[in-house]
C-alpha cells in the first residue's frame, strides 16, 4: 500500500489528515508537549518540518485515532485477517472456501525479498548527534527512538524467515554514553531477542543489531505485534503492507530495511551494561534507570529527505493504544486456540496493560452441577502462564453462563457484572513472588511482585450501591469518601509511610467497616486522592491498578486463612496509595507548557486546536 514512510504523509495529506508545522521547535520537551495536546484533540498527524539542532524533519501521531489506524490499513487489513483466522483453524478453508481462496498467496507473496538494486536507505549517512533527539519528559535521561524496530539474527544466520523484529527502546543521549559511539538497549521480559542474545554470549561471533526508524507504517506495527507461532514479523510488515520487506546486507554483515528511513547499524557489547532510563513509560510513571546492554554505533544510515518517525508516551491512553486496538482486533481469530474455553480478554489500556486484565470464559465441565469457578479457573492459569499475558497483575475472569452478552471489553458492565456475584470467600486466587511487567514498580523489587486471579460465577448476590448512605462513619484520617463505580467506594487516607504502619491502618480500618452495612460497596479503595480517583473510569483504573501489589496490597473486611487459601467476608480492599518505593508520576515542565501555550493561542500556529 505504502512503499515508503513519505507516501504515508502524501496520503495522509491528500485526505487531510495531516498537520504541517513550520515553526522551528525544540525537540527538548516542547515536540512532545505539542504532540500531547494534538493527540487529546483528536487531531490530525503531525509533520514538524523544523526540527531545532536537526537537518531531519519528524513525523509523530500517524496512529493518533483507531480511526486512523484503520485507515492506514484499510486496503490491507481484511486479508491479514483472514490468514489469522484460517491459522486459528485451517478447516475454515473447507467450511467456506470461496473467502479463503486468495489467502495461502497472501502470506507467500508477502515474504521478505532482497532489494538487488534500489536501496535508498543507504543514501547517505550521518551521526547519531544529527538525529531529532526527542526528549519527551522533564526526567527522561536523554533522547530516545520511541518508534524503533530493532531486528537481530542468531549466530552465523542470514535468513530473514528466522530474524527477530522488535520494538525496545533506544537511549540516543544522556548518561554516560558516548555521544555517536555507543546508544542503550532496553527489553524486557518474554522479548525475542533475549534468545539471541544468549545464543550470542556462546559464540564468539559479534552481535549485530540493525535500528529501523520510519519506512512503511505495518513496519513500525510488526515489531511491537505478538506473533502467532511460525509467523515472521518480516513477512506481517509485508502482508499488512501489502508489499514485500526489502533488505539487504551492507559490507559490516548488518541488516539493513531498505525502505527504513533510518538504520542505526551497531553491535552489542557482550561483556558490559551501563546505565539506562529514567523515561517516561506507558504506565504514566518513569521507568526508572537499570543496567542494559550498550551498543557501539557502526554507521547511521539515512534515505533522502528522511523522516524521523516517533510518538510520545505517558499515561494511557496515548497514541500507542491504537497498537493495542489493531493487535486485538487481528488476534482475536486466534484467542480460542491459544486459550481454549476464552470467549474475550481484554488487556485494559487505561491501567497500562499489563497490570489488569479482564476476562470472559466458558464453563463446560460439570453443566449439571451448582454454577461455581471451575474451568475459568483453569483458562485464567493458562493466560497467566503465557507469554505476555503471563505478566498481568490483576486477572478477573468471568463465567459466560451468568450472562452469555458479558463482553471485556464494556468495562463498565463488566465491573458491574463481577462486582454483583464475587465471593471474596472462594474467589481470590493468589501468586506470590512472581514476576510482572519490568515498568510496573508496584511490586517489591525489579521485575518482581504478585498476582491474583479472581474467577467469578454463579447468582447475584448483591445490589450495587450508587450513593454513599449518610450513616457511613469512618476511622481517623480517612475521609472524602467517594463512589468510583457502582459498589466501589473511595477513601482519602492518610500518606503511606511503610508496610509495617499501613497493615496497622488497614486493620483498624477493617474494623470499623466491620459493624457497617457495606454489603453493597463490595469493594474499598484506599487512595491518597478518592475525588480523582473516582472523576472518571480511566481515573479509577489506572490508580488502582497501577499502585498495588495484590499479595502486600490487598486486605478484607474479617479476612481469614483457611488451608493457606485467603479471603474475606465482608469487602475487599486494594491499599493503592502511592509508596515510597513506586516511580514518580509524569508531570510536565511548567516552563515548557507555558512557551507551548504561545502557538496554541489566539493568532498562534496552533490555535485551533486548543
Amino acid at each position: 500500500m505504502y512503499a515508503s514512510l513519505q507516501d504515508c504523509v502524501n496520503d495522509l495529506e491528500k485526505s487531510g489528515q495531516l498537520l504541517r508545522i513550520k515553526s522551528p521547535l525544540d525537540p527538548n520537551l516542547e515536540i512532545a508537549e505539542v504532540h500531547r495536546r494534538i493527540f487529546e484533540s483528536r487531531g490530525p498527524a503531525i509533520l514538524f518540518e523544523k526540527v531545532i539542532g536537526s537537518p531531519f524533519r519528524g513525523l509523530s501521531n500517524i496512529y493518533g485515532t483507531f480511526e486512523r489506524t484503520d485507515w492506514l490499513f484499510r486496503k490491507t487489513l481484511k486479508k491479514v485477517q483472514k490468514v489469522t483466522e484460517l491459522k486459528a483453524d485451517p478447516a475454515n478453508f473447507l467450511k467456506n472456501p470461496k473467502r479463503y481462496l486468495s489467502t495461502p498467496f497472501t502470506a507467500l507473496s508477502a515474504l521478505p525479498t532482497k532489494a538487488l538494486f534500489s536501496k535508498p536507505a543507504m543514501y547517505g549517512q550521518t551521526t547519531i548527534d544529527q538525529l531529532p533527539l526527542i526528549k519527551s519528559w522533564p526526567m527522561d535521561g536523554g533522547a530516545f527512538v520511541t518508534m524503533p524496530q530493532v531486528m537481530s539474527l542468531p549466530p552465523g544466520c542470514k535468513n530473514m524467515m528466522e530474524s527477530n523484529l522488535g520494538m525496545y527502546r533506544i537511549q540516543l543521549t544522556g548518561n554516560d554514553y558516548k555521544t555517536n559511539e555507543e546508544i542503550g538497549l532496553h527489553y524486557q521480559l518474554h522479548r525475542g531477542i533475549g534468545v539471541h542474545h544468549k545464543e550470542y554470549l556462546k559464540s564468539n561471533e559479534p552481535f549485530r543489531v540493525s535500528v529501523f526508524v520510519g519506512g512503511p507504517p505495518s513496519h513500525a506495527f510488526s515489531a511491537i505485534m505478538p506473533m502467532p507461532e511460525g509467523l515472521s514479523e518480516l513477512t506481517f510488515a509485508g502482508m499488512l503492507a501489502g508489499r514485500r520487506f526489502r533488505y539487504a546486507f551492507d559490507d559490516m554483515g548488518h541488516a539493513v530495511s531498505t525502505d527504513a528511513d533510518f538504520v542505526i547499524t551497531g553491535t552489542i557489547d557482550k561483556k558490559r551494561q551501563m546505565p539506562e532510563g529514567p523515561f517516561g513509560d506507558h504506565l504514566g510513571y518513569y521507568s526508572l534507570t537499570h543496567d542494559f546492554p550498550v551498543m557501539k554505533v557502526d554507521r547511521v544510515y539515512h534515505r533522502k529527505d528522511a523522516i524521523w518517525h516517533f510518538s510520545i508516551v505517558g499515561r494511557p491512553p496515548m497514541e500507542d493504544s491504537s497498537f493495542g486496538y489493531l493487535i486485538h482486533k487481528l488476534v482475536k481469530a486466534l484467542t480460542p486456540g491459544e486459550f481454549p474455553g476464552l470467549r474475550s480478554i481484554n488487556a485494559v489500556d487505561a491501567s497500562g496493560v499489563h497490570p489488569l486484565l479482564l476476562a470472559v470464559g466458558g464453563e463446560r465441565y460439570m453443566p449439571f452441577r451448582e454454577r461455581v469457578p471451575e474451568e475459568i479457573i483453569t483458562i485464567g492459569n493458562r493466560i497467566l502462564g503465557s507469554g505476555q499475558t503471563s505478566l498481568a497483575k490483576f486477572l478477573f475472569i468471568a463465567a459466560d453462563d451468568d450472562d452469555p452478552k458479558l463482553d471485556s471489553d464494556n468495562i463498565e458492565h463488566f465491573f458491574y457484572h463481577f462486582l454483583q456475584r464475587v465471593d471474596w470467600t472462594r474467589d481470590l486466587h493468589f501468586q506470590t513472588k512472581t514476576t510482572i511487567d519490568t515498568l510496573d514498580y508496584s511490586g517489591n523489587g525489579w521485575n518482581a511482585g504478585s498476582k491474583v486471579l479472581i474467577a467469578c460465577r454463579g447468582e447475584v448476590k448483591r445490589e450495587l450501591a450508587k450513593e454513599i448512605s449518610s450513616d457511613l462513619t469512618l476511622p481517623k484520617g480517612y475521609n472524602d469518601a467517594h463512589v468510583a463505580l457502582p459498589g466501589i467506594l473511595a477513601l482519602q487516607a492518610p500518606k503511606f509511610t511503610s508496610q509495617e504502619n499501613a497493615k496497622e491502618e488497614m486493620e483498624i480500618l477493617s474494623n470499623n467497616l466491620k459493624g457497617q452495612n457495606l454489603e453493597k460497596f463490595p469493594l474499598v479503595l484506599v487512595v491518597d486522592d478518592s475525588k480523582f480517583t473516582s472523576a472518571t473510569l480511566n481515573n479509577y483504573l489506572w490508580v488502582t491498578y497501577t499502585r498495588a501489589n495484590p499479595s502486600h496490597d490487598i486486605y478484607g473486611v474479617d479476612s481469614y486463612v483457611e488451608h493457606k487459601h485467603w479471603g474475606c467476608l465482608g469487602s475487599l480492599i486494594i491499599d493503592a496509595r502511592i509508596k515510597p518505593h513506586h516511580a514518580p508520576e509524569l508531570v510536565q515542565d511548567p516552563a515548557v507548557t507555558k512557551k507551548v501555550d504561545k502557538l496554541f493561542s489566539k493568532g498562534g500556529e496552533l490555535y485551533k486546536f486548543k
